[in-house]
């Protein structure tokens, strides 16, 4: 039979890989722990930024719409073209909108998809180190048959 009891070598490359590993996940575990924080901050900055682009519309629309009053225009100049240019506006708008919405469609499945093979990565791994370790286990079986085999004879 034999001996199974790992070396002192070996119990000191064991405690290396042990302890790597172990300040590896660590390293890790402290990202995972201020992901929430710096998404909340991102989120947070990009409500700031669409509130304060539609203050700055609604800022530069109302003063627009004072410096016109001021002015007292007559609607005769303006109507001709205030229809179609409102018309193309409401196109152009819908279209855009239309278009954002495709692109994030879009985003949204590759972001899927990116966290789908992930998940296949991490199968995979799995697969391939049981598979490396059924190999190992092998070899070892074999060899402590042969070297038993020989120290018999």
């Amino acid at each position: 039979m034999v001996d199974k009891t790992p070396t002192k070598d070996e119990a000191r490359t064991s405690d290396v890989y042990d302890s790597v590993r172990e300040n590896l996940i660590r390293t890790v575990d402290e990202f995972a722990k201020v992901q929430p924080q710096y998404s909340q901050s991102i989120s947070n900055l990009q409500l700031d930024y669409i509130q304060t682009t539609k203050n700055m519309i609604q800022t530069a629309f109302s003063a627009q719409k004072q410096i016109a009053g001021v002015w007292n225009w007559p609607a005769a100049t303006i109507m001709p073209y205030g229809d179609l240019f409102t018309r193309q506006s409401n196109e152009m708008t819908n279209n855009a909108i239309r278009s954002v919405g495709i692109n994030n469609q879009l985003t949204i499945n590759a972001l899927d998809a990116a966290r789908e093979n992930l998940k296949i990565y991490n199968r995979t791994v799995d697969a391939v180190t049981d598979f490396s370790t059924n190999v190992v286990k092998a070899w070892t079986t074999f060899f402590a048959q042969q070297q038993a085999q020989f120290t018999r004879q």
